[in-house]
């Protein structure tokens, strides 16, 4: 039982991390480590939205999200709040921080912060 726990952890923690390369392969960005992929979210703001998007979750605060992409290469600050809404830019991708957030499609309000990384097509 133990060692069955043990397997999907390591699994999840696999997955989540392709996820965030295959993020920062797919936009030239950076995740902040740590953050996990929200898959849902992701579908929901690619498709409405009509843009290539990679949305992640983060118990880490909105100030610490943003210190990490002040620091990032070629990253520009657009707005920057330590609530939560700073926007960042790099070329034609925008970063979001949002903290809270809600979920469009169920109405749901998070206090995670949320990271959408965002190419429009």
């Amino acid at each position: 039982m133990r060692s069955r726990i043990l397997f999907l952890a390591v699994l999840i923690v696999l997955i989540a991390s392709l996820a965030a390369a295959g993020a920062e392969a797919r936009f030239g960005v950076k995740v902040f480590p740590g953050a996990t992929y929200d898959p849902d979210t992701s579908q929901w703001v690619s498709t409405n939205m009509k843009v290539d998007a990679a949305c992640f979750r983060t118990n880490a605060t909105p100030g610490d999200v943003n210190e990490f992409y002040r620091k990032q290469f070629a990253v520009t600050e657009v707005t920057i709040s330590s609530r939560g809404g700073s926007l960042f830019k790099k070329g034609d991708i925008d970063i979001t921080v949002q903290n809270p957030w809600t979920d469009m499609k169920t109405g749901q309000q998070h206090k995670d912060t949320l990271i959408s990384i965002v190419k429009t097509k």
